[in-house]
């Protein structure tokens, strides 16, 4: 038999050995691989939206916060492949997108748009009152639709139809996510959560504002910032680099998250395409 004898400073330093090795190995398991990329005819993609159906992709065609009435939703499989470019059209640069009892909701410029998911047909527009750049949606468990409005700082409530100011002073909001009873929020300088008091608190800095933001379980996240970094921030609010395609000119716009099968959706907006990734 080995007979291997610590000394009692071995014994102190053995503890904090095995702390590192546990926090390296949980460091490098998060990464991603790439699974597929669907054709690059994709009309500017802003936003992917996951569903067990498939995927919904906003195209904004044209300029970011044109009112010219080009923007469409497109749909996607699982695979990527593009069953229909022009599913719902006749919106103006539609972004974010949130879905609830059937009816998918688009931020789109000043308003919010409802379109069936049966038909593809729009059934209503929810007026956002001084709103000039509606980006992303979130709804929470109640059906309360939340929405940011990045050009004002602001992110508005929608309940029942109605709009009305929810948060402000949030220089650059862009990506939402309500989660339980919090609303996680990504601005110009980093990520803010905001429970009922509506007081956000500080979680994470980022380098470059933040776009798109998904729970990945134990209280854990993956951030895409517009420019090309995607991160994952763990429970005390740390950030990992898992992907940066900047040098390449390679957007990561708005992501989707398919939780079961832990597949992170990218839109690469001027690359007219969604790049899927394994996390």
């Amino acid at each position: 038999m080995l007979n291997i004898k610590l000394s009692s400073k071995n014994m102190k330093i053995l503890p904090i050995a095995l702390f590192l090795l546990v926090a390296a190995a949980s460091q490098a398991q998060h990464s991603l691989v790439k699974i597929w990329e669907s054709d690059t005819t994709l009309a500017i993609p802003e936003s992917v939206l996951f569903d067990k159906e498939g995927l919904y992709v906003s195209l904004i065609d044209g300029k970011p916060w044109e009112v010219d009435g080009k923007g469409e939703i497109a749909k996607l499989d699982k695979n990527g492949k593009i069953l229909n470019a022009a599913w719902a059209t006749g919106l103006n640069a539609p972004k974010g997108m949130g879905l609830w009892d059937k009816k998918l909701f688009v931020a789109d410029v000043s308003e919010v748009v409802v379109i069936s998911t049966a038909t593809g047909k729009i059934e209503s527009k929810i007026s956002v009152e001084g709103a000039t750049g509606l980006n992303d949606i979130t709804i929470d468990k109640k059906g309360t639709v939340y929405v940011s409005d990045s050009q004002l700082g602001k992110v508005h409530q929608i309940k029942q139809g109605k709009a009305e100011l929810y948060l402000s002073d949030l220089k650059g909001v862009n990506g939402l996510k309500a989660v339980d009873n919090d609303l996680y929020i990504l601005t110009a300088t980093g990520v803010f959560k905001s429970g009922v008091d509506k007081k956000p608190v500080a979680v994470a800095t980022t380098e470059i504002g933040g776009d798109g933001i998904e729970p990945v379980g134990n209280g854990e996240y993956v951030i895409s910032c517009w420019p090309g970094l995607i991160y994952y921030m763990d429970k005390a609010g740390k950030l990992t680099t898992l992907l940066d395609t900047r040098q390449q000119k390679r957007n990561t716009a708005d992501i989707g998250y398919d939780p079961v099968q832990q597949i992170i959706y990218v839109p690469t907006f001027f690359k007219k395409s969604v790049v899927a990734y394994k996390l």
